[in-house]
């Protein structure tokens, strides 16, 4: 059974950073990718940001280029996202997600399926 818990979420300051946790098992980081997608109220799911351990090949949402960056640790049970300089337009509940290996790419991130978390939430203050 595939299991994803996420952990970091909380209200912080413009500009403060926050990391995100997901530990993971039932599934292998060699076949599926691994990434966060995030809602806000009355929003749509958005795809922030998606790595495959296979090839190291990530995705960011344009917005969060240069601010947000994802990771696999060594042993491949815990993937983080470190978000600094954040903003008020990052606020949302965050989620950590799995998928196959080709939902993921430089240019793509699906969320649409696969089997994600139950959520960390991200308040971010002006």
């Amino acid at each position: 059974e595939v299991q994803l818990v996420e952990s970091g979420g909380g209200l912080v300051q413009a500009g403060e950073s926050l990391r995100l946790s997901c530990v993971t098992s039932g599934f292998t980081f060699d076949t599926n990718a691994v990434g966060w997608f995030r809602q806000a109220p009355g929003k749509g799911r958005e795809g922030v940001s998606c790595i495959r351990s296979r090839d190291g090949s990530t995705y960011y949402l344009d917005s969060v280029k240069g601010r947000f960056t994802i990771s696999i640790d060594n042993a491949k049970t815990t993937f983080y996202l470190q978000m600094d300089s954040l903003k008020p337009d990052d606020t949302a509940d965050y989620f950590c997600h799995t998928i196959h290996n080709w939902a993921c790419g430089e240019d793509h991130y699906y969320t649409d399926f696969g089997s994600w978390g139950q959520g960390t939430q991200v308040t971010v203050s002006s």
